[in-house]
């Protein structure tokens, strides 16, 4: 294998296991959906609880440590609640949402599992800019109303919510844009707002509004060397949907992403093939929460983990 070939990474431990439990459906339209979910995108179909229940089962003797429920929007699947109350008789749990939809009945039976678990339950909730003028044209007219609104339940309720942004401003911008990010929160009520940055990966809908990735955006084998794997999903986690066991949540669409049909089969290398492989080394640990404290993971790549 040449240092131009994509390398093949392996599955090291399977620690994580993510759920795309409402398929591609979702509420709202983003124009940096890395997956393009929307209102109308039916190309995944949402997950069951007796399809969790099974994988979660499934799931015991394979030692994971933590489960992940994403989508489309994962409160559009009627079984969302019964699904965390389940997942968390198993270990933690955190579930990717834009925090527009949840009923406080929800909330309070969601608290109420919580407290009875000795497992913890995570909200990460998207939010793309600091103001309706910068999250609004990403993510739909009323959006940040609205998801400030379903933050603010989540902090009344007790919980603490990841605020996850993608990043689409400059980079010179960072810390002007999270001061912007803490004081907004802070001034709602949120008093020590947890913050992560995300990249955006330019597949899905990203592709369309800022172009897509270069024939060169790929990793390549020398690129591994004493590069911590750690920071890639596919080498501690594995995603289910309703086809199958999937690499990693990012490259669902992606055809090579399929790798078998149960969780004991999906341990087999992947090659790091696709641009967004690319983002996911720059950038490391891009889809697993930051860790405890209000600190956020912000910034470029370190420079152990810049490209060669």
């Amino acid at each position: 294998m040449t240092d131009h070939q994509p390398p093949h990474i392996g599955l090291a431990s399977l620690d994580q296991l993510w759920f795309q439990v409402a398929g591609t459906l979702c509420n709202l339209t983003c124009h940096h959906c890395f997956i393009s979910c929307s209102p109308h995108n039916d190309s995944f179909g949402s997950l069951s609880l007796e399809m969790v229940k099974q994988r979660l089962r499934e799931s015991l003797p394979l030692g994971i440590k933590e489960y992940y429920f994403t989508g489309g929007e994962p409160f559009l699947n009627p079984d969302m609640t019964a699904i965390l109350v389940e997942t968390l008789r198993y270990g933690p749990a955190t579930v990717l949402t834009n925090g527009t939809i949840w009923k406080d009945d929800w909330l309070e039976q969601l608290a109420h599992a919580e407290q009875a678990s000795e497992y913890s339950l995570e909200f990460r909730v998207s939010i793309d800019g600091f103001s309706p003028q910068t999250n609004d044209p990403i993510r739909g007219r009323g959006t940040f109303d609205r998801a400030l609104k379903g933050i603010m339940r989540l902090v009344d309720t007790g919980f603490l919510p990841i605020i996850t942004a993608a990043r689409t401003w400059p980079d010179r911008q960072e810390r002007e844009v999270l001061e912007a990010f803490r004081t907004m929160l802070q001034d709602a009520g949120y008093r020590r707002p947890r913050l992560k940055i995300l990249p955006t990966l330019k597949i899905g809908a990203e592709q369309q509004r800022s172009g897509g990735y270069m024939p060169l955006d790929r990793v390549t084998t020398a690129m591994l060397e004493g590069y911590d794997r750690s920071q890639l999903v596919c080498h501690h986690s594995r995603t289910i949907t309703d086809r199958g066991v999937h690499v990693c949540p990012i490259l669902i669409d992606a055809p090579d992403s399929l790798l078998s049909q149960s969780l004991a089969d999906s341990a087999v290398p992947f090659r790091l093939s696709h641009g967004a492989c690319y983002t996911c080394y720059q950038y490391g640990a891009i889809c697993t929460n930051p860790s405890a404290g209000p600190a956020p993971q912000i910034g470029p790549p370190s420079p152990s983990q810049s490209p060669p």
